[in-house]
């Protein structure tokens, strides 16, 4: 793979990465802001928003092998 194609491949899974930490920041907000409409299920979204901001993180870590 040329150069230039990995440079944007990278990119996008930078970007793509830090639209998942976004994306579950604003969960874990609503969710913690809105725990007595959520009742019961407010452990389920909390889990889920954190597993979404792992996998944000790792994407922005990670370094994709050349």
């Amino acid at each position: 793979m040329s150069e230039e194609g990995f440079f944007w491949i990278n990119l996008a899974e930078k970007l793509f990465g830090l639209i998942l930490i976004i994306i579950s920041l604003l969960m874990i907000y609503f969710t913690a802001t809105s725990t007595a409409a959520l009742g019961i299920f407010t452990g389920l979204f909390g889990f889920l928003s954190a597993v979404i901001l792992i996998a944000g993180a790792f994407l922005m870590i990670v370094k994709a092998p050349e």
